[in-house]
């Protein structure tokens, strides 16, 4: 049986991005399950459908014939377990434990910058950006960074390269930070952005780009600088 994985909303979900990513990319094959965000709320009917599969009612939520594993780095260690052969983290033990690092660190880290700009791929908002950067220093703290984070594990690729040469979970993992610096214009080094630019053109990440793309599902909970567009 093939592995299910639960998700949200595409231009909207960073969380459920990243699994998706990371098995798209890697070429392992899943059957998608997307839950339509109607609200967070105890008896919304996404929460209702989640609960069913997980404890937690949250996205992204991987079944393995009927085994369910949630949380994204509970499910990047299971599929890297899963399927070795696909090399999702970096064969050096000391590559790999600095990669298992910066994951945990977006993964528990950044709230600053994941709360001022909300990842919405379709959007375009840099004059939102200028302003949030101008008025929200914990967000020019976290990009700082995260500049400082990717251009050092750059610096130690060749030109051109992924955070650790191939990619790897962690480049699934700053995927969604990369659309969020495409969404709100935030100024990076050159650098920084061709890195960007190298994620948004993998095809895996363009592969959910462009199908964020076709939803046209607005939603005005998860639109708070475009409220009321239809």
């Amino acid at each position: 049986m093939a592995l299910q994985l639960y998700i949200g909303n595409k231009n909207y979900s960073s969380w459920s991005m990243r699994p998706w990513v990371m098995l798209r990319q890697a070429g392992i094959p899943f059957e998608e399950i997307m839950v339509r965000f109607d609200s967070f709320d105890a008896g919304s009917t996404f929460k209702q459908q989640l609960k069913a599969i997980s404890p937690v009612g949250k996205v992204p939520v991987l079944v393995d014939d009927g085994f369910a594993v949630w949380d994204t780095l509970a499910i990047a260690e299971y599929a890297a377990e899963r399927f070795p052969d696909r090399q999702l983290w970096p064969a050096d033990a000391r590559a790999r434990a600095r990669a298992r690092s910066v994951c945990a660190e977006m993964h528990s880290g950044f709230a600053a910058l994941r709360s001022a700009c909300p990842m919405n791929i379709e959007a375009s908002l840099p004059d939102v950006g200028r302003l949030i950067w101008r008025d929200q220093p914990g967000v020019r703290t976290d990009l700082a960074r995260l500049c400082g984070l990717w251009g050092e594990l750059l610096a130690a690729q060749p030109a051109g390269s992924l955070l650790f040469g191939q990619f790897t979970i962690a480049d699934a993992y700053f995927a969604p930070v990369c659309m969020r610096i495409r969404t709100y214009g935030l100024p990076v080094p050159a650098d920084i952005q061709a890195y960007v630019d190298r994620v948004a053109a993998l095809p895996g990440v363009k592969a959910w780009i462009d199908d964020a793309l076709a939803e046209a599902d607005f939603l005005d909970f998860e639109e708070p600088y475009r409220l009321g567009r239809s």
